[in-house]
């Protein structure tokens, strides 16, 4: 008789997941938000049925996993009463997540994010990287926006050699950058590593290939030097700015003198004897 050759049964087709950060407004209120499929508390995350999960932070974004479009929209509707400071224009980013229960966790240049299950802990560290990301290109928007007007208040020193008036815009423009910074270090907190990576330290070689995937420290240093560069130019167009309204105050003061000084003589020669 023949031998027959053993059959292997073929590999199963790894599970692809679409993943969607949204950054929808300032802040997200996430209390009363406890249900029985809570996955964890900070951030909050539940399931949404089977291999469909959804991650709540609180500076305002939300990730999106396994969902279908219809899905997504009745989720996003049922917290929108949520949002604080609701944003006109909702920034966003997708990835692509692949289940390989064979495979270790890989994260392919441009590729899909391997990983090998879905579980808690996984499931924060890619939603947090990708909140992240959400975040620091919301930053990044205002940055640039508030570069363009600091460029019009530099060339126009460069060319008059004269500081433009406006003080009140130059505080605007250091309060944008303020609200950048806070929300950077206090809120989003770009480069401090999420709190599950404490309990499962074998999950840090996925947080920093993600991290760096996404360019998070390379981000947020560009960042930080922009914001430097915007403090120091305000600072300096309102130093210039105040300067030239103290001479302007000074003049004023000598004039009032004179104009004083010119009175009074005026006065002692109308008394005087003739």
């Amino acid at each position: 008789m023949e031998a027959i050759a053993p059959t292997h049964a073929p590999a199963p087709t790894p599970l692809r997941l679409t993943a969607r950060a949204l950054l929808l407004g300032e802040r997200l209120d996430t209390t009363g938000l406890e249900r029985s499929d809570l996955i964890s508390t900070t951030p909050l995350a539940f399931s949404v049925g089977v291999d469909r999960y959804c991650v709540l932070f609180r500076y305002g974004v939300v990730v999106l996993i396994g969902l279908s479009p219809v899905e997504e929209d009745e989720v996003l509707r049922g917290l929108r009463p949520r949002i604080v400071g609701a944003f006109d224009h909702v920034e966003d980013e997708s990835a692509v997540i692949e289940i390989a229960p064979e495979g270790g966790d890989q994260i392919a240049p441009g590729g899909p994010i391997v990983v090998k299950d879905m579980g808690p802990a996984r499931l924060i560290v890619i939603a947090d990287v990708l909140a992240k990301t959400v975040a620091l290109a919301r930053d990044e928007y205002e940055l640039s926006r508030v570069f363009d007007v600091v460029e019009p208040f530099a060339a126009a020193l460069a060319n008059s050699g004269r500081p433009p008036a406006g003080r009140r815009s130059m505080l605007r423009l250091l309060g944008q950058a303020l609200l950048v910074q806070h929300r950077m270090s206090g809120r989003v907190e770009v480069e401090e590593k999420p709190d599950v990576l404490w309990d499962r330290p074998d999950l840090e070689r996925l947080y920093a290939r993600l991290a760096d995937e996404y360019e998070l420290k390379d981000r947020a240093a560009v960042l930080a030097r922009k914001l430097e560069v915007i403090r120091e130019t305000a600072n300096a167009l309102t130093d210039l700015i105040d300067a030239k309204r103290s001479l302007r105050l000074e003049a004023t003061i000598v004039l009032l003198i004179m104009v004083e000084l010119m009175v009074t003589f005026y006065e002692l020669l109308l008394r005087a004897p003739k």
